[in-house]
């Protein structure tokens, strides 16, 4: 990340930090470090805290880390060793920043617990809230940097699932499939984070764990998949079948794919998350099918695999112009097969842009 985003990440900020009348964010080892500061401290039991006041900016940091750190960052650091301990070294930085009096501040939800009580205990005055309207609320919104680089994820994620299919046959293992779709990650410098394969039965369970089962002609296969890149994640999920598509098979992918379209619908800026949520499961429970829908539609997706907004059924939080999130309503049928349809989307002022290129229709391999 360059210098000049990370200027821009701490200004933007800032603002937010005006207009919720935040005094500091502080914010631990985790992904709201790396995405605002670039900044990758080793998380251990020091206390390693980031400050940002309207003013100014520091680290609580342990002398251990603080070498290692200062390669990644110019900000002040108010060191403490293990024979001190961190006190002092957090009244300096508070007095520093000019907010020991603080009243409000933002804490990492993230952050371990005794780090965040070392916080709230030297400003016993002051409200604390999470990150949901400060860090959070700006990270939600993609920009164009960031969709460009969630949009080339999505390409190598497509090039990992058809390497799978070019190679998939009956007598294959799970787990050799996912060799396959890990390497072609590996391949376009990729890390691989996930690649659950479920095969037949398999496949009723969400979040199956990718094992020994081999694949046999009739299986319909859930493949889920996803990698890193550049500091971002990828993450979609498609279907295969080995052969013959096992009874009723058609039907359910079809209505899946109708609860897709429904989402994608009513994915719109200014609308209520779970009201996306709500069109994808109206669909699925009008057909008969929704005790088998077991998950939520969707979740947000960018430094992390799952962050804000999740598309759930109780969401109140509003969709906004740049946000970017999945949608995958899925059908489970115990000891048959499940089918889940994953997109990663990037909300635009007239609608949702899936990221894929890969068609959402199932792909048959030659038993």
């Amino acid at each position: 990340m360059t210098m000049t985003l990370t200027i821009e990440r701490i200004a933007a900020l800032r603002q937010r930090m005006d207009e919720t009348s935040t005094d500091v964010v502080v914010l631990g080892s985790g992904a709201h470090l790396k995405w605002l500061l670039d900044v990758t401290p080793h998380a251990d039991e020091r206390a390693c805290l980031a400050f940002v006041s309207a003013t100014g900016a520091g680290f609580l940091m342990p002398a251990l880390e603080a070498e290692s750190v200062r390669t990644q960052t110019d900000l002040p650091f108010f060191a403490w060793s293990d024979d001190t301990g961190p006190d002092a070294a957090l009244i300096e930085l508070l007095a520093d920043l000019s907010v020991s009096d603080a009243k409000s501040i933002v804490l990492d939800e993230t952050m371990r617990a005794d780090h965040a009580a070392l916080v709230t205990d030297a400003l016993p005055q002051a409200k604390r809230r999470f990150t949901m309207d400060t860090v959070g609320a700006l990270r939600m919104r993609k920009a164009t940097s960031e969709y460009e680089t969630l949009k080339r994820n999505a390409q190598i994620a497509d090039r990992a699932m058809k390497a799978a299919w070019a190679e998939m046959r009956p007598g294959m293992t799970e787990t050799e499939v996912a060799t396959i779709i890990r390497s072609c990650f590996a391949d376009n410098d990729a890390k691989p984070l996930f690649s659950i394969v479920g095969a037949g039965p398999n496949g009723a369970f969400p979040h199956h764990h990718t094992g020994e089962t081999a694949l046999k002609s009739g299986d319909a296969v859930v493949m889920d998949i996803g990698a890193a890149s550049d500091g971002y994640s990828s993450d979609m999920t498609r279907m295969a079948v080995i052969g013959e598509a096992p009874e009723g098979y058609s039907e359910v992918h079809d209505v899946v794919e109708k609860a897709v379209q429904a989402a994608l619908a009513a994915a719109r800026p200014g609308v209520k998350a779970h009201e996306v949520d709500d069109a994808a499961r109206d669909v699925i429970t009008q057909a008969g099918y929704g005790d088998y829908f077991v998950h939520r539609t969707g979740h947000g997706m960018g430094v992390e695999v799952h962050e804000p907004p999740f598309i759930t059924a109780s969401s109140q939080t509003v969709l906004e112009n740049g946000m970017v999130f999945s949608i995958e309503p899925g059908i489970y049928l115990p000891g048959r097969f499940g089918i889940r349809l994953e997109d990663i989307v990037i909300l635009r002022a007239d609608g949702p842009e899936v990221l894929s290129d890969l068609p959402r229709s199932v792909e048959c391999i030659n038993a």
